[in-house]
């Protein structure tokens, strides 16, 4: 006569633990990096729209033959752009006279300058 053991394979308790304590470790270690990546990201993006702006401007000043401190006005400069940028991390760009830099705002704060 034989025995037959009727045994089910499965993981226990303390495997179960282990391996969400690995993974919540795993997510703690990496979340910030993305936090940072994704703050660096929009703040390299908002000095390329800068730099853009400040082409355009520079080209509207030119073909229209503007002195340096002449006001500018932003719907004059869009059409220069092939559409109107926008800063990805939620600020405003001030357009400025002729001569002078484009500005976020949030330039004190991020580091969103030229």
């Amino acid at each position: 006569m034989q025995i037959k053991k009727n045994r089910q394979s499965g993981f226990t308790l303390v495997e179960i633990m282990i391996v969400v304590a690995i993974i919540g470790l795993l997510a703690a270690i990496a979340i910030p990096n993305f936090v940072k990546a994704r703050g660096s990201a929009q703040k390299n993006a908002c000095i390329a729209n800068l730099r853009q702006i400040e082409g355009a401007k520079e080209q509207w000043g030119l073909e229209n033959k503007k002195a340096l401190g002449t006001a500018t006005v932003v719907a004059d400069i869009d059409a220069y752009l092939q559409k109107s940028p926008v800063c990805p991390a939620g600020g405003t760009y001030t357009y400025g006279a002729l001569g002078t830099s484009v500005s976020c705002s949030l330039s004190a704060t991020d580091g969103h300058t030229l």
